[in-house]
């Protein structure tokens, strides 16, 4: 069970993903998680270099699609902003809004990958359904009451994640 907690990557931001490593993987569709992963959770506007980013990943032939917890209007605002679909009230760690992004970007399970901040919720509904994980280290500023408690047990699987990437 504690395997499905690790991550296939760790970076500390999405401009450390690796799309060529991706690509040589056989990635072609990633799902995103929003909240403090691209966007802090306290904010409602994407960074300039975000946007450029996500731009980028989408003229390289990457599928996207995000995946939240949160509510519709959250996701739409950065879907349509961005002209990628979106999936709200995905209730992750289980895999059900995954399931629906995957069927949205007609995508298959060993072709995609996921990037969340979450190792409870991103990391291990990825894990269960068989996805390449990519966890990133949360964004700055303000979050929801039951991640700053999530956050305090991810230090353990963390702590280890860090003391496997010294070895």
């Amino acid at each position: 069970m504690i395997k499905k907690l690790y991550p296939n990557a760790y970076v500390s931001s999405l401009y450390e993903i690796n799309l060529e490593e991706l690509k040589k993987r056989g990635i072609k569709a990633i799902l995103f998680d929003i909240d403090n992963t691209i966007i802090p959770w306290d904010r409602d506007h994407l960074d300039p270099q975000v946007e450029a980013w996500f731009r980028n990943l989408v003229n390289q032939g990457f599928k996207v699609c995000f995946v939240s917890n949160n509510n519709q209007n959250r996701v739409a605002a950065l879907t349509s902003f961005l002209h990628v679909p979106g999936v709200s009230k995905a209730g992750k760690p289980r895999r059900r809004g995954l399931r629906q992004a995957l069927n949205i970007l007609n995508a298959k399970i060993e072709e995609t990958a996921l990037v969340g901040d979450q190792v409870f919720t991103d990391v291990l509904a990825g894990n269960r359904l068989g996805l390449y994980t990519i966890l990133v280290t949360p964004m700055a500023g303000k979050e929801f009451i039951g991640t700053k408690i999530n956050r305090q047990l991810e230090k353990l699987v963390l702590w280890r994640i860090k003391r496997q990437q010294h070895n």
